[in-house]
């Protein structure tokens, strides 16, 4: 699949996967930033992308964020869809930090995919589901 991309920023590195390691791709904050505990701010990532239609990008936290910035996703989920495709549609991080830290330009902040739309769903209204019960919430144990 090919993909548009515009790069806003000249100081970031090109988008790529980490080889052999997983098929999500990291985004970079696109600035110098110093962030201040509590205070929601959204980092640029310094792209924008034009999505094939009927797709739409999945972004989240990287595993090591938390660790390496005490950094949360604002919104745990970021979504952008193939509307979102401008010349100046920049993506960006809605970081909300649990400690004053500095972003640097280049920092790997965040990781996206690009998925397929949710198929048409048709909702069959059913007095009874065919499978067995499971237990309910949270019983499949603790080990």
């Amino acid at each position: 699949m090919e993909i548009q991309i515009k790069y806003l920023s000249d100081e970031i590195e090109p988008l790529r996967y980490i080889d052999g390691k997983s098929d999500w791709i990291d985004l970079r904050c696109a600035k110098e930033m110093d962030l201040k505990k509590g205070e929601l701010t959204l980092i640029p990532l310094g792209i924008a992308m034009k999505l094939p239609e009927g797709y739409e990008a999945y972004v989240v936290a990287r595993s090591s964020t938390f660790k390496n910035f005490g950094i949360l996703q604002a919104n745990a989920f970021g979504i952008i869809d193939e509307t979102y495709s401008g010349d100046d549609d920049q993506w960006f991080f809605p970081a909300l930090p649990t400690r004053d830290v500095t972003v640097h330009v280049n920092d790997r902040i965040c990781q996206f995919r690009i998925m397929a739309h949710q198929p048409k769903i048709e909702f069959t209204v059913t007095e009874h589901l065919s499978d067995e019960n499971r237990g309910g919430f949270g019983t499949t144990g603790i080990l």
